[in-house]
């Protein structure tokens, strides 16, 4: 086998040199306890960071044209040993990845040989891999291999909107940034100062660090001639030890950077407005910075923003010699002091409905008697639970009832007890369904039954056909749904397949289960399903009806604390997907979904700060109603017809 060394031309040589003939899997047909080569491209990922032992850390999800993902949980002693991503859709190669469930999905880790490459996924770019390693196999196989990943993730995969330019940012934003390093200083022991820019002008003048010129490491009469085209950075807590290592002058790109406007004191103007830049600590949301080379090709754009930077403007601008003082506004274009100060007041919620009604002060809603209707404008100084998963509840239409998400734990307890009862094959092959049995071979010779229902006489294709599961585990009914369209897990009755209790779900399609409200539910047996105009659509509430299930709904449920100034009130939120704009039956399995919420809540409540001006205005619909606790009567507040406005 010949190798390729990283000084190589790999894009040249790649076609003329042999290597080894890896086999990659596809990520649909991973396995547990086996060791692959897979490729893939990037979703999300975190760049390298210090784990709670010794070694660094990187978290990266990836997808290939199977649509199925994976999460790579990699650790190595050496921070450039880690997969060289630099933002999402690149496209990565490993070798020799380990696969082991965790929660019932496929996850990988890197074990003794592990090796990686990342690719640039843009079309038409050069394949040029990026390593640390000193040698690697490459071969026109794995270079088809990327090209057609890139052919596929230009119509399959959304171009990742985080990356934004200064001149686009808005506050109260998490972005990513491509930008170079003018400037550091040491604010103190939990923070650190980088002075950056990327040739353009913000449409707010940005926050200044104060900051003595001595321990200013920079050229400062670059950062005096720049000023109003370079911003303040404030890196906190584990970012600090990168941070210090940074060389001025290096190209960076910093992930998930959050902007803030914040008053400043001036006599030159009462009530001026700054837009503040903060690395928060900690990695969620894949927050970190990471050095770039001059030769990524986002860098060598940034290069000619740099060039073409319009520094007469710039100068123009800057009126005072001192930046930290500077309460000018930048940029022709740009808002004025009063736009700035609209924009930071508009609220952060849209009512839906019912505009006619006047604003109401808290504190003269506490004082009135339920039920009644009010519309306010505040701010939300706390919220719970603050483990947002633990939001979403069981909501019952018909008795009202509330009730926690069942445990997976508590699903597979039953199911593997209701598997423990073999199929009566008397209730196979009817009318409705045609049925195939199975034996496991390590549980014993458990028996598995699988029956597919019929449309019209006729079998649909798998992704179009409703199945019942009688004797599985969850993990196998938990793998069958990601092939068919909709699962119903069943027993063996005296005279027909009946559904199981419904501590279970009563339906599951893809990640979404279905349950049953058993109070409120007077079941049937499976033949009822006859009663389906098309059993292809298998919509659930066309399954409860016929089953005799009274479907219970994905809410979520908190509680926020809200302040205008005149009163504190407490309020419940209990919704399905009209406030977060996010299905709440989707969100439990859905990571994505489940950071969007994260961001969400962070920019309603942002972690770490005081209740002021940094804080956005919730404007809500609010109805007031009575509830009686043994002979004690209370009145309770929930938030009714308002949404969150979109994040951008």
């Amino acid at each position: 086998m010949f190798m390729l060394s990283v000084r190589d031309r790999p894009t040249e040589l790649m076609s003329l040199v042999p290597a080894t003939n890896y086999i990659y899997t596809p990520l649909n047909q991973l396995k547990g306890g086996t060791i692959v080569n897979v490729y893939g491209i990037v979703k999300f990922f975190k760049p390298p960071y210090l784990s709670k032992g010794t070694d660094y850390c990187s978290v990266v999800t990836i997808v290939d044209q199977t649509s199925v993902k994976l999460t790579c949980l990699l650790f190595s002693g050496n921070y450039e040993a880690l997969p060289i991503i630099y933002k999402i859709g690149d496209i990565v190669r490993f070798h020799r990845l380990k696969i082991q469930q965790y929660k019932m999905e496929p996850q990988g880790i890197n074990t003794s040989g592990f090796a990686s490459l990342t690719f640039e996924g843009t079309l038409g770019a050069p394949v040029t891999p990026r390593t640390s390693s000193k040698c690697y196999s490459f071969s026109a196989g794995d270079q088809k291999m990327v090209e057609a990943l890139r052919v596929w993730a230009s119509t399959h995969i959304s171009p990742s909107l985080t990356l934004v330019q200064l001149c686009n940012v808005q506050p109260m934003q998490y972005f990513d940034l491509t930008c170079q390093l003018l400037g550091t200083a040491e604010v103190d022991e939990a923070s650190f100062l980088l002075k950056v820019w990327d040739g353009k002008m913000p449409p707010f003048p940005s926050w200044r660090v104060l900051t003595r010129e001595y321990i200013l490491e920079g050229d400062l009469n670059q950062i005096d001639r720049l000023q109003n085209l370079i911003i303040d950075v404030v890196v906190y807590d584990n970012h600090v030890k990168v941070a210090k290592s940074l060389k001025v002058g290096s190209f960076l790109r910093i992930y998930s950077l959050h902007t803030k406007l914040q008053s400043v004191t001036s006599e030159a103007q009462p009530s001026p407005l700054r837009l503040e830049f903060h690395l928060h600590g900690g990695t969620s949301y894949g927050r970190g910075i990471r050095i770039l080379p001059e030769s990524n090709s986002d860098v060598e754009q940034l290069k000619k923003a740099l060039e073409s930077a319009d520094l007469t403007t710039c100068q123009h601008h800057s009126t005072s010699p001192h930046p930290e003082h500077d309460a000018t506004l930048s940029s022709s274009g740009s808002l004025s002091l009063h736009d700035v100060e609209r924009c930071q007041q508009r609220s952060a919620t849209i009512l839906t409905d019912h505009q006619h009604l006047e604003k109401t002060p808290l504190c003269a809603i506490l004082k009135q008697k339920a039920p009644q209707e009010y519309r306010i404008r505040a701010k939300l100084r706390s919220y719970k639970p603050k483990t947002l998963s633990q939001s979403v509840k069981l909501h019952c239409p018909n008795c009202s009832t509330l009730q926690e998400v069942p445990h997976e734990d508590n699903l597979s307890i039953i199911l593997q007890d209701a598997s423990t009862k073999a199929p009566d094959t008397k209730l196979h092959n009817t009318l409705l369904y045609d049925s195939k049995t199975w034996s496991t071979e390590d549980q014993g010779g458990r028996k598995v039954a699988v029956h597919f229902v019929k449309n019209n006489g006729l079998l649909p294709l798998s992704n179009d056909c409703l199945i019942l599961v009688e004797g599985g585990t969850l993990g196998e009914i938990f793998k069958l749904s990601r092939k068919f369209h909709s699962v119903i897990p069943v027993r063996s009755g005296q005279e027909d397949l009946e559904i199981l209790d419904l501590s279970v779900p009563f339906l599951i399609q893809g990640n979404v289960y279905y349950y049953g409200c058993k109070n409120c539910s007077s079941l049937r047996t499976i033949q009822n399903l006859n009663s389906l105009a098309n059993k292809a659509s298998c919509i659930s509430y066309s399954v409860a009806e016929a089953l005799g299930v009274v479907p219970l709904r994905y809410v979520f449920v908190m509680t926020f604390t809200l302040d205008d100034g005149t009163g504190v009130l407490e309020s419940y939120l209990v919704d399905s997907d009209k406030f977060f704009q996010i299905p709440a039956s989707e969100i439990i399995n859905d990571d994505d979904l489940q950071r969007s919420l994260s961001v969400i809540m962070d920019r309603l409540c942002p972690p770490g700060l005081k209740l002021g001006d940094s804080y956005p205005w919730l404007e809500c619909f609010i109805k007031s109603y009575n509830i009686t606790n043994g002979k004690e009567q209370h009145v309770c507040y929930q938030i009714f017809d308002t949404t969150v406005a979109d994040v951008d």
